[in-house]
């Protein structure tokens, strides 16, 4: 990130017993930061120099980090970086959407070693399944047979209440109705053994931007993904917060108004699945706009109308979500090009500041980074940050 101060995290402890709380605060530590010499790392952690030093010293022999480039010019010895390992771990990420899914395995410093992709009208358990433990093993087989062992869980990014979505009828829309009664940890148990996490598929995209994207530069944060449908996550003391039942940030759940002045949720108003409909009414295609970047610009009769009343309603979303909590930003991502991203972030930007905002302190509205990839990515984040970096709300979310 240019010019972008990225926050610190936490300070560490010093008690015996507490050696993983440490570890984790040090690779959470290099990883936001890319690359820190020791005598950083203690500055930031609040560690004794000989404490960092003896950490590092056992992480680096677990291949979880490594030594850069020794960087001179300046009095006294060369400082040495540390920096993570990108073998040091690897993980799965499934991102379940409702056209199309992918399979990614992402290494330790969040680099896509391979993806995989299923197009469909919808996504039904039984072809979500079988490409997901086709693509499982397809992967595992193009790593390094003495790295196959880092590979530390499966992150699968989905919709909570995912058989909610359909308007099939007959015997399709029977098949996806039973998704309600499918236990998508019990059914990758069947043919992996790795541990499984899931996760709001809007969540995990946020967890993306979070730690790989500018999500790097906030303490405290809203975060709004468009995709089919429009979701969110929340970010406080710097860690993704997913609440009591892991549904924090159902942004799309916000409240809104229609043309009619009915009560509409935001999912409604400000979702790509409203730009689909209107492909459809003039017989457009509308598999271009997730196959085809350029179309965004051909269709620009149609995507500017959307893009005109998505800012609106992120506008008031965005302020009506910053009326809860005290947030520095709000980030705004989606499933489309990055020169549709900058104009809705740069559209919202106005509407905010033509809005009511006595009582508020008016959020940065900044612009995500990730992109379509977000969820995947985050799902694959899931199991690595589990395993090995600080999650500043652990035992928040516990009922």
């Amino acid at each position: 990130m240019e010019n972008a101060l990225i926050q610190t995290i936490s300070t560490g402890l010093s008690q015996s017993g507490v050696r993983d709380h440490n570890s984790r605060l040090l690779l959470s530590l290099v990883q936001r930061n890319t690359a820190l010499p020791g005598t950083d790392i203690a500055r930031l952690s609040g560690l004794s120099a000989p404490t960092v030093s003896s950490i590092l010293r056992k992480l680096e022999s677990d291949g979880l980090v490594e030594r850069g480039d020794a960087v001179r010019g300046k009095v006294g010895k060369p400082s040495i970086p540390m920096r993570l390992a990108p073998t040091g771990a690897y993980a799965f990420g499934l991102k379940i959407g409702r056209r199309s899914a992918t399979l990614l395995l992402m290494d330790f410093v969040g680099e896509v070693r391979a993806e995989l992709h299923l197009s469909y009208d919808y996504p039904l358990p039984s072809e979500i399944f079988v490409f997901l433990e086709d693509g499982i093993n397809a992967l595992t087989a193009g790593l390094p047979v003495d790295q196959r062992t880092r590979i530390c869980g499966i992150g699968v990014a989905a919709p909570f209440e995912l058989w909610n979505w359909h308007n099939l009828e007959g015997p399709r829309a029977k098949t996806f109705q039973s998704w309600k009664d499918v236990s998508i940890t019990a059914e990758i148990a069947r043919f992996s053994p790795l541990p499984v996490m899931v996760t709001n598929d809007a969540t995990a995209a946020c967890q993306a931007e979070h730690i790989y994207g500018r999500g790097k530069a906030f303490r405290d944060y809203a975060y709004f993904f468009i995709g089919a449908f429009i979701g969110g996550g929340v970010v406080l003391n710097n860690s993704v917060f997913e609440g009591r039942q892991g549904n924090a940030g159902a942004l799309g759940s916000l409240r809104s108004i229609g043309l009619n002045g009915e009560s509409m949720q935001l999912v409604d108003a400000a979702s790509l699945h409203l730009l689909e409909a209107r492909l459809h009414e003039v017989d457009q295609d509308t598999r271009q706009l997730w196959n085809d970047p350029t179309s965004w610009k051909r269709l620009s009769r149609y995507v500017d109308p959307w893009l005109s009343q998505t800012a609106q309603e992120l506008a008031k979303a965005s302020l009506s979500t910053c009326a809860v909590i005290d947030f520095e930003a709000i980030l705004i991502d989606g499933a489309f090009p990055d020169h549709i991203r900058h104009e809705l972030v740069a559209r919202v930007r106005r509407y905010v500041a033509t809005q009511d905002t006595r009582g508020l302190i008016t959020p940065a509205i900044e612009a995500g980074s990730i992109g379509a990839n977000a969820r995947a990515l985050g799902a694959a984040c899931g199991p690595i940050r589990a395993n090995f970096f600080l999650n500043t709300h652990q035992g928040l979310s516990v009922a």
